[in-house]
């Protein structure tokens, strides 16, 4: 990044399934974009892709986002390797974006900032590959196995008799700790095929060509067959931005927005796993659609208003397209151009007049 100021009308700090398309409506619908992202998240650490139709499940995250990347900057969306350190609102009510080498002013910014799961102690299977932090994605690779739910809280509790969906074989590993969970749910997991296992895990059993989980040894010198299971110690949000600026939290920690990602400060959206909700990556590419769309709403051009054309007149001819010159060079030069790519064009500047379907 430059050391000075780049100005841009929609900045997307996070560069996961919501932030990436955010940032992917925001540059196709005609406006300055630009993604910020540090790398890493929890798409980034999927060893394949699951729910997601039109992507194969031999695609993993880290794949999955690098498209997602390059499909945004096709459109003329800008992107950043960076991480932002402060945002806040400017006099003139746009917000600045610190960064690790540089500031960036916005006239919406849109946090994707996400979450990161709580882990427990080792010993632990390999992500992945045995531990799995994610139900509604992973249950199906272990139906009719031996599976494991560690945790000894709640959502431990309910998890492990979500799965007995899929497979008749379930424990759940409070390793060590005593059960938190309410005595309603004790009595519901006593109606159920689940077994508490409280000893420590002392091992780890790998098969040594594929890695995947064999077995877990516990303290208590026993040995127990799992295929796989789940991790449910809970999530650290990452809300200092959103706090930062003002923002609501609900009160399991996430961002308080409405169904189009507005949070309680205008002009600061949020979507995907930092608000509530499913987390599930096509639920956080639904979350950016929306989000994209609702910007694209408060700040395109047109239609002016009626109170807009009483003060200063009608539209003008030399007020339309209103699409800035680079992205219009960048839509008529892109092979999704109604006609094929006009590289010619692009490159006078000829500008072709952009439909809207709102």
């Amino acid at each position: 990044m430059s050391s000075a100021d780049d100005e841009y009308e929609i900045a997307v700090v996070g560069g996961g399934p919501a932030g990436l398309t955010t940032a992917l409506y925001g540059a196709r619908l005609g406006h300055e974009t630009v993604l910020i992202d540090r790398g890493g998240g929890r798409a980034a650490m999927m060893a394949d892709t699951h729910n997601v139709i039109g992507v194969t499940e031999d695609t993993s995250g880290n794949e999955f986002l690098q498209t997602g990347r390059e499909q945004v900057q096709s459109y003329g969306g800008t992107f950043e390797r960076g991480f932002v350190t402060d945002v806040e609102r400017t006099d003139d009510d746009r917000f600045r974006l610190t960064t690790n080498d540089a500031e960036i002013l916005a006239d919406r910014v849109v946090l994707g900032t996400g979450f990161s799961d709580e882990r427990p102690d080792p010993p632990l299977p390999r992500t992945g590959k045995g531990l799995h932090y994610c139900l509604h994605c992973d249950a199906y690779m272990f139906a009719d196995e031996p599976v494991y739910v560690m945790g000894h809280g709640e959502a431990a509790a309910h998890v492990a008799m979500i799965m007995l969906n899929v497979t008749d074989d379930v424990d759940v590993l409070t390793r060590g700790e005593e059960p938190t969970w309410s005595e309603e749910t004790a009595a519901q997991l006593d109606a159920h095929p689940v077994e508490v296992v409280r000893e420590d895990v002392s091992g780890v059993e790998n098969d040594p060509d594929s890695g995947w989980l064999e077995a877990l040894e516990f303290a208590d010198g026993t040995r127990r067959e799992y295929r796989g299971g789940f991790a449910m110690y809970g999530s650290d949000y990452n809300t200092a931005l959103a706090e930062g600026l003002g923002c609501d939290l609900t009160e399991s920690g996430e961002i308080d927005v409405d169904d189009h990602g507005r949070t309680t400060e205008d002009g600061v959206f949020a979507v995907g796993d930092i608000t509530p909700g499913h987390n599930q990556v096509p639920v956080a590419m639904g979350q950016g659609a929306k989000a994209g769309l609702a910007i694209h709403k408060e700040i395109r051009e047109f239609p002016r208003s009626t109170e807009e054309i009483e003060a200063d007149g009608p539209v003008t001819d030399d007020e339309v397209p209103a699409i800035p010159p680079h992205l219009m060079a960048t839509a008529v030069a892109h092979e999704g151009h109604a006609g094929g790519p006009r590289e010619d064009a692009a490159a006078e500047g000829t500008e072709a007049p952009a439909a809207d379907d709102d």
